[in-house]
């Protein structure tokens, strides 16, 4: 039940004809991994996951093995790979669960090696440039390559890099370069999976010859992405509980930051930074009855005023999130990234799914 009637509208048929389209206009991969970490970039339940599968996602890429887990609870027929780093004494788990593991160093593959588990998938994390897990030496890259060529417990299923700034074509493509030279002596033919691209940089790169899988993320939801038709599938819905009208001089919320200068309204929403709508949205716009109203003064916990007019009225909807364009908007006003935006809101609101 929603007592406040503040919740977040996923719409599932969007985001099912948005992999479709991505897919349809991409088609020469094998492997198309829904990265559904962060609860799929915000939106929650395996509901949205399904309708990622549906819409043509074969493979689905994770942060940790919790949520790798959460998924297997109901969804059972389609490989999981875990992008973090998971302890050796928890591999049995992701055996028991089919759930392939990122191998990111030398070390951590010798460490790995000591259990002596069977049946392990995993994936080569190849470090080209961002700095963050995956090997970056030549000499340890094929080292671990060739031990676990060697060992009949471990199936080397994958081998991956991640692109860390997709809009900039010399960094990326002395990214592609440096993962062709970190494995010229490794035999990629051998691994059934190549990835590297991810959202942003599947849309802007053609390609590449030894590749078969990319990585499709928040692109999923209709972002990032400026080249295809894709639809919003995340809405922020709250209303106005209040209406006060103030005289001139009045200050608004904590630490009176606004001060009227004129007679004016505001309303009050009941959504703070206890959901993710941090302070510094004060001064972006707030949507009611499709009209754009600012919001003003310290935004609170649990509530949040917007600067009204005579047309807005007490349980009018106030749309915080309206769609695509909205979360650009707010992304540049925050001055932040559009995964933040939607990954910011918290678990107190709840999802509607049509």
């Amino acid at each position: 039940m929603i007592y406040r009637n503040t919740y977040v509208e996923i719409n599932l048929k969007n985001i099912k004809e948005n992999v479709k389209t991505i897919i349809n206009n991409y088609p020469g991969y094998k492997y198309y991994f829904g990265v559904v970490k962060a609860d799929c970039y915000g939106h929650f339940s395996n509901k949205v996951v399904k309708s990622i599968i549906d819409g043509g996602c074969n493979y689905l890429a994770v942060s940790s093995l919790e949520e790798a887990l959460s998924i297997r609870k109901s969804i059972k027929n389609i490989p999981i790979l875990c992008l973090g780093i998971i302890s050796s004494k928890y591999l049995d788990i992701c055996v028991n669960n089919d759930i392939a593991i990122t191998i990111p160093s030398l070390e951590y593959y010798n460490e790995l090696e000591k259990n002596n588990i069977s049946n392990l998938k995993v994936h080569l994390k190849v470090d080209t440039g961002m700095k963050r897990l995956g090997i970056d030496n030549k000499k340890d890259l094929e080292k671990v390559y060739n031990k676990i060529r060697n060992n009949k417990n471990i199936f080397l299923e994958g081998i991956y890099t991640h692109i860390y700034k997709a809009n900039d074509k010399e960094i990326t493509e002395r990214q592609f370069e440096q993962f062709k030279q970190l494995t010229e002596n490794i035999d990629l033919k051998t691994i059934p999976i190549v990835h590297i691209t991810a959202s942003e940089a599947t849309v802007l790169y053609p390609k590449l010859p030894f590749v078969n899988g990319c990585r499709l993320g928040i692109i999923m939801y209709g972002l990032t992405s400026k080249s295809l038709p894709l639809k919003s599938t995340f809405k922020l819905i709250s209303e106005v509980i209040l209406i006060k009208n103030l005289n001139p001089g009045d200050t608004v919320g904590y630490d009176g930051t606004y001060q009227a200068k004129e007679k004016e309204k505001i309303a009050i929403v009941p959504i703070g930074y206890g959901d993710g709508i941090i302070r510094a949205n004060k001064g972006r716009n707030v949507y009611i009855n499709n009209k754009e109203y600012e919001i003003i003064g310290n935004v609170c916990m649990d509530m949040l005023f917007v600067k009204i007019d005579d047309n807005v009225k007490i349980g009018d909807k106030a749309e915080v999130i309206k769609d695509i364009d909205h979360i650009k908007k707010i992304a540049k006003h925050l001055n932040t990234i559009e995964y933040e935006v939607i990954c910011n809101i918290g678990k107190r609101i709840p999802r509607i799914y049509k």
